[in-house]
């Protein structure tokens, strides 16, 4: 316990002033945080994307005609989740001759049944018939498919419903961008942290590879994949698009590992001992990364645009996957049906542009040169 001095006099001197504590600064993630929430734009696409996120992950509670949870003969089951993976729906429902109509086969076979049901009772894969749900009508199919109450983005000529195609192909236009650039950044911060950190033979190697793979055009790739493989899915052009868009990464990486292979912490961890693949990927990688994160988002928005141009041109994912670019391909021959091309362009083209200006946010976060004076 400090106490205060007392003097001869018997007055009692006040205590030496406390120094101010020094301001802790930001670490450089936290600061580049800081200035990403400062554009306003960039963090409106910043949560745009979270909200695709969220659709996609609740695509089957918010547009089906599986319940999301029902209980049937005593048993608890989740039929919804077929709409990502066929073999999680139960074969109880086959074995019962369900065919995939279940509001009135559930208390038709077991009156004691009770079922929670997404949000719009629409499929992405079929038409709603006539008397199918209590209260709705048939799809309409044809040039009578326009936008209704029932159908909020109106039917293709088969009488599908747009709305519940578009809130399915989210899904897939997520996994496009996210596991293509996945794969790419794996390959491209792999060869750029290796050409840019060992130099020498390695870095001419790698370089000369990344030279070339550059001038393969993917969508020459992806066709050409298509007329060999015989049966190709989605995972088959995430794949191709993987291994061809990692070269701007690389660059980008061997850059920085080029500026920092020479820092002193390097150098301390070198006489440390410490071998090179683990200055590289611990140490090394961590403060090369702010830079590559900018086009592996750019990358994002090019995967779905890929995508989009492959299912436009009939390419891309294999039916009956819902895709917003095979929907475009739809109302390609059939113009007059406004709906087919409005409503899923609108959503790549907000797409795109939610990545463009999250990648145009992170570079000025990370750069300091290019953040405005003040902030």
């Amino acid at each position: 316990m400090v106490r205060a001095a007392t003097s001869t006099s018997g007055s009692v001197d006040a205590p030496p002033p406390v120094p101010e504590t020094a301001h802790h600064s930001r670490g450089f993630w936290a600061e580049a945080w800081r200035q990403f929430r400062r554009r306003k734009l960039a963090m409106a696409a910043f949560c745009s994307v979270w909200f695709l996120v969220v659709v996609a992950l609740l695509a089957p509670a918010i547009a089906g005609t599986k319940p999301i949870v029902c209980r049937y003969k005593g048993e608890l089951y989740f039929p919804a989740l077929a709409y990502f993976n066929e073999s999680w729906e139960n074969p109880i429902f086959f074995n019962d001759k369900f065919r995939k109509i279940y509001p009135k086969n559930l208390k038709k076979k077991d009156p004691e049944s009770w079922a929670v049901w997404p949000l719009f009772y629409q499929d992405p894969f079929r038409r709603i018939k006539e008397g199918e749900w209590e209260g709705q009508p048939e799809n309409p199919s044809g040039d009578q498919g326009a936008p209704n109450k029932y159908n909020l983005f109106g039917t293709n000529q088969q009488g599908i419903d747009v709305f519940a195609q578009m809130v399915h192909g989210t899904t897939i236009a997520l996994l496009v961008g996210f596991v293509s650039m996945g794969i790419a950044s794996l390959i491209g911060i792999t060869f750029g942290a290796v050409a840019g950190y060992l130099g020498g033979w390695a870095d001419m190697v790698l370089s000369r590879i990344t030279e070339v793979v550059m001038c393969v055009p993917t969508l020459i790739l992806i066709l050409a994949l298509l007329a060999i493989v015989e049966k190709t899915t989605i995972w088959h052009i995430m794949a191709v698009i993987g291994c061809t868009g990692w070269t701007s990464i690389a660059r980008l990486a061997r850059a920085e590992f080029l500026k920092l292979r020479d820092s002193d912490f390097v150098i301390a961890a070198r006489a440390l001992g410490v071998g090179w693949p683990r200055i590289i990927f611990r140490h090394v990688l961590p403060n090369a990364l702010a830079p590559v994160l900018v086009p592996i988002t750019f990358g994002i928005a090019s995967a779905i645009l890929t995508e989009s141009s492959l299912s436009f041109l009939g390419f891309g994912a294999p039916p009956p996957n819902p895709s917003w670019g095979t929907l475009l391909n739809s109302g390609r021959d059939n113009m007059h049906l406004w709906w087919l091309i409005v409503f899923p362009g609108a959503a790549i083209f907000l797409a795109v542009l939610a990545y463009n200006l999250i990648g145009e946010g992170l570079q000025e976060a990370t750069d300091p040169r290019l953040r405005d004076p003040g902030r």
